[in-house]
């Protein structure tokens, strides 16, 4: 489904992203782990269409996106949801949800999309009318990943979902993950979180300094001797 092809991406005159290359394959969750840094939030944001590469390809079921702008990524199917979520915080939750339908597509089918975000969502559907900046930070997530999906998307960039989430509220989003999942929709994690990143993912790609250093089955990838020392603790 998607396709990054030796992609290389600066923030002024520094380069953050080195000659990347991955895939991530239709209905599969595929997680993107590294230290703080090592550039995983800017290669999902290029990837959306908020960063642009200074050189590479991106390709999105075949088609070449790279010069593609945000909106258009969204309208073809690319959903992506930031680490600090970007909420409205003075507007209330259903219509945060709704501002998320923006895409024509996904306008005409928002009353299904709202029913299956608040099966998914129990906790939004009682907050409905609630003002998005008074729920706690793990709703808020809950919010912002909710209103990615209300576009409909056919591959959800989910950056850092784990950030200060309560156990709790971090077992629900490995939940969502697979329910999302079930319902063919692909998803690019990246988290620092590696172990929840290995947990619910089937395949990982390290990043390290802008490069990938590593890659394989999650499963795999658990026992690694390296991920064991470095990330795991082990």
């Amino acid at each position: 489904m998607l396709e990054v092809k030796n992609l290389s991406v600066n923030r002024g005159i520094i380069q953050v992203i080195h000659n990347i290359s991955m895939k991530a394959d239709e209905g599969r969750v595929i997680a993107l782990i590294g230290p703080n840094g090592a550039g995983k939030s800017t290669l999902l944001q290029t990837i959306a269409g908020i960063n642009h590469p200074s050189s590479g390809n991106i390709l999105f079921n075949g088609n070449d996106i790279t010069q593609l702008s945000a909106h258009r990524r969204v309208e073809m199917g690319i959903s992506y949801v930031p680490e600090d979520r970007k909420l409205f915080p003075n507007l209330r939750v259903y219509e945060n949800l709704k501002l998320g339908a923006y895409a024509s597509s996904a306008r005409e089918k928002v009353k299904d999309t709202l029913e299956y975000v608040f099966n998914v969502f129990p906790i939004l559907k009682e907050r409905k009318n609630q003002l998005a900046g008074t729920l706690s930070g793990g709703e808020q997530k809950m919010l912002a990943i909710a209103r990615s999906l209300m576009s409909r998307p056919n591959i959800l960039l989910l950056d850092e979902p784990s950030q200060g989430l309560s156990p709790l509220m971090l077992k629900k989003v490995g939940e969502v993950l697979k329910e999302i999942q079930e319902v063919g929709v692909t998803t690019l994690l990246a988290e620092q979180n590696v172990h929840f990143a290995l947990q619910n993912s089937a395949f990982s790609y390290v990043i390290e300094s802008g490069a990938i250093t590593l890659a394989g089955e999650s499963c795999s990838l658990e026992k690694n001797s390296y991920i064991k020392e470095a990330y795991l603790g082990l």
